[in-house]
């Protein structure tokens, strides 16, 4: 299996252009349903912020995208969006739910990318130190570990990514999926069952979740404000969206990410 160690605009630069709006489609069925599944479970509401994000630029000319941020009594910031122009090869693509601070449940991250070649990410963000608490270790991460080793195993055509920023590697988890790889059928099948399965078992442990001790839930909170506005300000993957629409509609975006601008109050400590 070979290994992806690039910047997204090298990669998206060093690759012939390609149209790829059948798979955007099929991908935005695919976190549609995934959306749905979660909205099921929690009660959400649109952030007002956002409302003027559900559509920008013309995807008639150009790059376009759309942004949906919500926010509920147990979820502090959902987002799921995307940004790009399928007609030339690159979109991204997110679904990421961070939940309030009455559980200790992973948040749940995920993201994919045409470049036009495929890319995806899905993790269950940790909410601690897992060498200083090897239980919560134990609890999220140990059952995934035979599998992760499996597929990378098991799935030759899939080239495990490594940022070249040294902090968008630190916030993996030992058991994340970052890959690259050619969009063939059978590998879109794989990404799809493999996201149903992991959002599945997220919200199976959200169903089993005991609740934190409520002095310890306003620390948590803003760890999670902190850990979501470093990761969204620093990802190196926002030159795109600078290429794009320059840095002022970029910035407004990247608040989006983490709440920078949210008019719903968060989740109560």
């Amino acid at each position: 299996m070979s290994e992806t160690v690039q910047h997204v605009e090298e990669m998206v630069d060093s690759t012939a252009r390609a149209d790829v709006t059948e798979t955007f489609e099929e991908w935005q069925r695919l976190l549609r349903t995934l959306a749905d599944r979660i909205g099921e479970r929690f009660e959400l509401h649109r952030d007002p912020s956002t409302a003027d994000l559900e559509s920008y630029g013309d995807p008639s000319t150009g790059p376009s995208g759309r942004l949906a941020a919500y926010a509920g009594p147990e979820i502090d910031w959902l987002v799921h969006s995307w940004i790009g122009d399928p007609s030339t090869g690159f979109v991204n693509m997110h679904l990421t739910a961070w939940l309030g601070p009455r559980i200790r449940v992973p948040h749940l991250g995920c993201a994919l990318l045409l470049w036009p070649e495929g890319w995806f990410y899905i993790d269950a963000i940790p909410r601690g130190d897992l060498l200083g608490e090897p239980d919560y270790y134990d609890r999220y991460y140990l059952d995934a570990d035979e599998p992760w080793l499996t597929f990378k195993a098991e799935h030759p055509d899939f080239r495990w990514f490594t940022s070249r920023t040294g902090f968008i590697r630190a916030s993996l988890s030992p058991t994340a999926y970052c890959y690259s790889f050619p969009t063939t059928r059978a590998n879109l099948d794989t990404v799809a069952a493999l996201l149903t399965d992991r959002v599945g078992r997220w919200l199976g442990w959200v169903d089993a979740a005991e609740p934190v001790a409520p002095g310890e839930r306003a620390a948590l909170a803003a760890r999670d404000l902190a850990v979501r506005r470093n990761i969204a300000e620093r990802d190196p993957a926002n030159v795109m969206g600078r290429r794009m629409f320059g840095d002022e509609l970029t910035d407004r975006l990247v608040r989006a990410l983490w709440g920078g601008d949210r008019v719903l109050e968060r989740p109560s400590a």
